[in-house]
């Protein structure tokens, strides 16, 4: 029986559209404490619109989210400080060195003053970043740009970590390292992963949410599905079959 106490995010009737285009359809989205959640789906299915609108940098057309309780839609500000984001892009200042970029981070975030040295320690440290201090963000590899990225979204440390493809274009050693740090930080933290690798999801994942065209089409555990590679794709033909059938008929 789920402890709603310890449910982290709760949207409901999650809807997009641009113009005529409907983005994500009527989408339901949970996540409960230290639970790591793969949103999984091709490219265009809709998942970043879905995590724009689960960071409030994008409004739903339709729908409420609530993030640790609190309404995203009536108290954004402090429903964001409960929010911690990774977009697929780190927001990264290649010209200020690792230390420099956290603090002014850790000052964005309305950490205390007398608390941003111990704030920018914790999350150096979780994310691997103690030996990279001192150099210039713009001289790291892209690995360690994506750690800085990922200690920018913990700094504050919020109930809610949201991270949009973490690893694309990452060499398979850095991934490992990403992967890796995405499971330590998920036992204090509730995590939501953008990703349309397989793989992924089946390394770091407790649950999995495969989207396509907008729509939930599988939602669940992990457990028992014995090959997940073949559910992904036979949930993604059929759903694309019955879509181009209903606009025959339609037509």
């Amino acid at each position: 029986m789920v402890n709603h106490q310890d449910r982290l995010i709760s949207a409901v009737g999650l809807s997009r559209y641009y113009s005529e285009h409907c983005a994500v359809n009527n989408l339901e989205v949970v996540l409960d404490k230290g639970e790591v959640l793969g949103l999984l789906g091709p490219n265009g299915a809709g998942k970043s619109t879905t995590m724009q609108m689960l960071t409030g940098n994008l409004a739903p057309s339709t729908g409420e989210i609530k993030i640790n309780g609190i309404d995203l839609l009536d108290e954004p500000r402090k429903a964001k400080q409960q929010l911690g984001y990774l977009p697929e892009q780190p927001p990264v200042y290649r010209d200020l060195t690792v230390s420099e970029y956290l603090h002014y981070c850790a000052r964005l975030r309305n950490v205390p003053a007398a608390q941003c040295r111990k704030a920018v320690d914790y999350a150096s440290e979780r994310c691997g970043l103690q030996a990279v201090s001192q150099r210039l963000i713009g001289n790291l590899s892209k690995g360690f740009r994506q750690r800085v990225g990922i200690a920018q979204a913990i700094l504050h440390n919020p109930a809610v970590v949201i991270l949009d493809e973490p690893t694309v274009g990452l060499d398979p050693i850095q991934i490992r390292e990403i992967r890796s740090l995405i499971r330590e930080l998920g036992k204090d933290h509730g995590i939501i992963l953008s990703t349309h690798i397989l793989p992924e999801v089946q390394a770091v994942c407790d649950r999995v949410q495969i989207l396509n065209r907008g729509k939930t089409v599988f939602n669940g555990t992990l457990d028992g599905v014995e090959s997940l590679e073949k559910v992904f794709f036979d949930l993604i033909f059929r759903e694309e079959a019955l879509s181009d059938a209903q606009q025959e008929v339609a037509a």
